[in-house]
């Protein structure tokens, strides 16, 4: 392994390290000034660090760095807030018509709505990033990255306002939601991601059936994510959910390499 390789498979080290040193600073002068402008930033950073952290991991892992930086930002960036905006919309349209929106059909909508960019990337811009499964994976991981830290925010916002501007019950919303979005809507995202590019590279009934599968697992983790809560949901599921998600980026690992060597168009699905 060369050197710059093991830079990019430790990065997601650094980039802990950088974010939560620079969260703590912010924490610390907004404790120590009590200024109020300081309130943006500190939930900025709470909710990214994790989650950028995690993408970075992923994208070390993927067997080669496959994503370029400005790809990354712009799945985090785009791919949240087209989301985060679209899923809002669904959701707030199905809540007003049936006056309430059951957990099934808030993963079915927000599961759905993540999945704008990475399909617009492979329909419009295939020839860039339809050639590697591990590519497709980050992709989904990123954007749903994107998606948790928002709805991070969002919460934490809330929270701030609810308490009449306590930091601790800002602090403790960050914290919780941003230590578990990895394990939640990054990893749910990628999964679907992965089902998504086998079918995209090799076109046929069985990878399109397993795509549905995986969309209908991101579907059914988050449902028992928000409908039944908990510590012991949360570490049940968020299990199953990086798991998964590992060995994803393990399987396309070896399926980049069949067609490297293989050739484009191969079947990848062994």
């Amino acid at each position: 392994m060369t050197a710059q390789q093991l830079v990019r498979r430790w990065a997601w080290i650094g980039t802990f390290l950088i974010g939560a040193g620079l969260y703590l600073a912010v924490l610390a002068v907004l404790t120590d000034t009590g200024n109020p402008n300081l309130f943006p930033t500190m939930i900025l950073l709470g909710a990214l660090v994790v989650p950028l952290t995690f993408v970075t991991f992923a994208a070390g892992r993927s067997g080669r760095w496959l994503i370029d930086g400005p790809t990354l930002g712009g799945c985090l960036l785009f791919g949240g807030v087209v989301g985060v905006v679209v899923a809002g919309l669904l959701e707030y349209d199905a809540m007003r018509r049936l006056g309430a929106l059951p957990m099934l059909g808030v993963g079915l909508i927000e599961e759905a709505a993540k999945l704008i960019v990475p399909t617009v990337l492979v329909v419009f811009f295939g020839h860039r990033y339809r050639t590697s499964i591990g590519r497709g994976i980050v992709i989904g991981i990123a954007v749903g990255t994107g998606f948790a830290v928002l709805e991070t925010m969002g919460y934490a916002f809330v929270a701030l306002l609810r308490s009449g501007g306590s930091v601790g019950a800002a602090e403790q919303t960050l914290f919780i939601r941003g230590l578990l979005s990895p394990a939640g809507h990054a990893a749910w995202t990628g999964l679907t991601c992965w089902g998504l590019w086998r079918f995209v590279i090799a076109p046929t009934g069985r990878h399109f059936a397993g795509f549905v599968g995986m969309y209908a697992l991101a579907v059914a983790l988050h449902t028992v994510w928000d409908g039944i809560g908990g510590r012991i949901t949360y570490a049940v599921v968020g299990a199953i959910s990086i798991g998964l998600l590992l060995y994803g980026l393990k399987r396309a690992q070896r399926a980049d390499l069949q067609l490297a060597t293989r050739g484009y168009g191969q079947d990848v699905s062994k």
